[in-house]
């Protein structure tokens, strides 16, 4: 079977033949499991960084991941006009090859600091992964097809918290955290390899920009005066801090206010399993519902429980029960699941000419935006689950209201073209 091209894809037809549908949807995939990898892989490492580095602040260890997500956030926005000038592959090569390099020279890392410098400069590499994932998706699809095909892909990136952290953790059993960075240059270098081989050039050359003021700024006036594209790429990045508040807590949730041990990788993977089923449950359910309707009732159910859960957790003293933290949790990222494919689509739905800048804006919302606000909760973490479920709740209500905004005022509504 083959990719058939979209009526409305800039990518030449012979472009299209030159690669398998499944292998192309793969590709992506593993480009955007490289970022989570990168960040889910650290989790159990974070304890002995600290004490191997002295590390002083317990909470400061969370930096490990933040420093990442800040540069791969940050970067993203150079990506995006310099893939729409030169074309997807060379920027994808550029950035990978800074990705895996930097993890190699992390293994060496002398102090805090410099492992902290090393992460960013890795995160900057990894921008132009998500960029590029992205721009080859909605270079090819639109509308309710690039959010079957981004929720298959979200359902690998939601799916690597299942084997990251335990990957973490079996390098831990024969090493220290250094040999973690060995993990993430190798995916590095795999994913060199493939893309080198089998990625075809997804940018038609009647569609590329030109690099200079005032085709940058044009591109960027195009995305930003678009209500929609505009409301939808900020209910992302404030959703996305959701995520990146539960990375950076989850280690300090599960081991000590439930003292559940290293085994809290076990209980990671189940709540990123259920989420990783959803995002698959997406890509069938979203021809039948509509995104919209998909994505708006998720994030509300998302809100709900989140209220939920913070009250509870008050009212217990600062944590439910375990049994009770699992039953609300698991529903929740379910929930989670059906929001990010359906939002990215919303968001590039009428930016195909311009996708790698607008790839590039909503990845640095999402990951720059998401990550500073995912580091401030995570900072705020007190011995309890409280602040962590009342930012799920405000989090996903704004999310809820920046949707509304990029609708119109109006939610839950099914269009012909989403």
């Amino acid at each position: 079977m083959t990719v058939t091209a979209d009526p409305d894809a800039a990518m030449p037809s012979r472009v299209a033949k030159a690669q398998p549908y499944w292998e192309f949807v793969a590709m992506v995939a593993f480009l955007m499991a490289l970022n989570a990898a990168a960040i889910d892989v650290y989790i159990p490492a974070l304890s002995e960084i600290g004490s191997a580095l002295a590390v002083p602040d317990e909470n400061a260890v969370q930096l490990v991941i933040g420093s990442y997500v800040i540069g791969f956030g940050g970067a993203q926005v150079i990506y995006g006009p310099l893939s729409d000038r030169f074309g997807r592959r060379p920027v994808l090569f550029a950035g990978l090859g800074i990705y895996t390099l930097a993890a190699i020279a992390a293994i060496f890392a002398p102090s805090f600091g410099a492992l902290l410098a090393l992460r960013f400069i890795q995160g900057v590499g990894a921008a132009a992964t998500r960029v590029i994932a992205l721009s080859v998706v909605r270079d090819r699809f639109k509308g309710e097809r690039m959010a079957s095909v981004m929720s298959l892909v979200m359902m690998v990136f939601m799916a690597m918290p299942v084997f990251a952290p335990n990957i973490g953790s079996l390098v831990l059993l024969f090493g220290n955290w250094r040999e973690v960075a060995i993990v993430m240059a190798l995916f590095g270098v795999a994913a060199f390899v493939w893309t080198w081989t089998r990625l075809p050039e997804t940018l038609a050359p009647e569609n590329r920009r030109e690099l200079d003021g005032h085709h940058v700024l044009e591109s960027f006036r195009i995305i930003f005066t678009n209500r929609r594209a505009f409301g939808y790429t900020l209910a992302t990045g404030a959703f996305f801090g959701v995520l990146f508040s539960f990375v950076s807590q989850a280690e300090q949730v599960y081991t000590q206010v439930y003292d559940i041990g290293p085994a809290f990788t076990l209980y990671f993977a189940l709540v990123a399993t259920f989420m990783a089923a959803s995002s698959f449950a997406n890509s069938r359910l979203v021809s039948l519902f509509g995104t919209r309707r998909l994505s708006h009732g998720a994030l509300t159910g998302f809100a709900l429980i989140g209220l939920l859960h913070a009250g509870l957790a008050w009212w217990m003293g600062g944590a439910t029960p375990f049994w009770l933290f699992l039953a609300l949790l698991i529903p929740q990222f379910c929930f989670f699941g059906f929001i990010p494919a359906n939002f990215n689509s919303l968001a590039m739905e009428e930016l195909g000419h311009v996708a790698g800048t607008a790839s590039a804006v909503l990845g640095t919302v999402q990951t720059l935006g998401g990550g500073l606000i995912g580091a401030a909760l995570g900072y705020l973490y007190n011995g309890t689950t409280v602040p962590l479920f009342a930012g799920f709740a405000g989090l996903g209500l704004l999310s809820l209201t920046l949707a509304a905004y990029a609708e119109g005022w109006g939610l839950y509504q099914r269009r012909r073209d989403g």
